[in-house]
């Protein structure tokens, strides 16, 4: 790691880190108890890009999301028990219930939305990334996909547009190795996303998804880059979701030996021995961490269970802004 993080900042993403692990599995806990409207898609495994990425962000940043968009949102800064709301589909959510698990959004924190629609955030992040330039402010904006957008028309056309104008996005492809259950080789002929980045004359830079540190190394380069008006950034991030596409996905379909051989690469189990091994944290900080973490997701529950549900009156309020 060659850039050098204050304490705060590391214990401040290994906090944020924990937020989404545990918050994801407590998400997985409510929808089996039929809590939850509609399915889910959990971040779980995929901590350290959200959190590497959007460490580098300012609260005036924007960020599109995914339909496994839960951890963008908090490492973006969401609150915990909003979140949760808008999940139950509860009036005290971000979108009032209304949106659910694959659409949350928060304009006051760069939050432009999540989309279920596959490669549906690329073309707005590019939208955001114009309206910056025409503002001439020093805002970035980060696009977060998975490796199965990268092979809609909307990828390339959106990329294509950021590089030509030289628009302040950094494109981030969380390469899981799956679209929903097909397999990346069985879709594309390339072995990396980021090597699309040279059709559009702009960097590619592949990382290991499951290295925080690693991530939040390149996603700063993309993002001075871009602040000085550089342009775009493809950041392709190689990670692994540990459960299946959806709730109701057993996954079957990927081999025994892989799904160990990426949990023994948890990148929550990384971060944490690498804290431990440079003595930046030490076991005790480490306990009272996640002892605080999972005090703040059973408080967010609480505050989703005890909330109101919309009412039928007020289904048609907030259509159009």
């Amino acid at each position: 790691m060659a850039l050098s993080l204050t304490k705060e900042k590391l214990v401040e993403m290994y906090r944020k880190m924990l937020e989404i692990r545990f918050f994801e599995e407590k998400v997985f806990e409510l929808y089996a108890q039929n809590l939850v409207p509609g399915t889910i898609h959990l971040y779980a495994g995929e901590e350290a890009v959200a959190v590497g990425v959007c460490s580098n962000l300012r609260k005036d940043d924007y960020i599109t999301s995914t339909h496994r968009g839960h951890g963008h949102c908090i490492a973006k800064g969401a609150e915990l028990k909003r979140v949760m709301a808008e999940i139950l589909g509860k009036k005290t959510g971000y979108c009032k219930g209304k949106g659910g698990s694959m659409h949350i959004a928060d304009f006051s924190i760069g939050m432009l939305g999540a989309t279920a629609v596959v490669g549906g955030g690329i073309p707005i992040a590019v939208g955001a990334g114009l309206s910056i330039k025409l503002r001439d402010t020093d805002q970035v904006v980060a696009c977060f996909f998975g490796e199965g957008a990268s092979n809609q028309g909307t990828f390339h056309e959106s990329i294509n547009m950021a590089a030509l104008w030289k628009l302040p996005v950094i494109f981030v492809c969380e390469n899981n190795l799956y679209a929903m259950g097909t397999r990346q080789s069985r879709a594309m002929a390339i072995e990396n996303v980021a090597d699309r980045a040279i059709a559009y004359g702009i960097p590619g830079e592949v990382v290991d998804g499951n290295d925080v540190l690693a991530v939040y190394e390149v996603a700063w380069k993309a993002v001075e880059r871009a602040r000085k008006g550089e342009g775009p950034t493809l950041i392709e991030c190689k990670t692994y979701r540990h459960k299946g596409h959806s709730r109701i996905d057993p996954a079957k379909y990927r081999p025994k030996e892989e799904v160990e051989e990426w949990l023994a690469k948890d990148p929550i189990k990384r971060f944490k021995e690498r804290l431990l091994q440079t003595n930046a944290l030490v076991e005790a900080e480490i306990q009272q961490i996640e002892k605080e973490v999972s005090a703040e997701i059973e408080e967010a529950v609480k505050f989703a269970m005890e909330s109101p549900y919309p009412t039928p009156e007020e289904a048609l309020e907030d259509v159009y802004a």
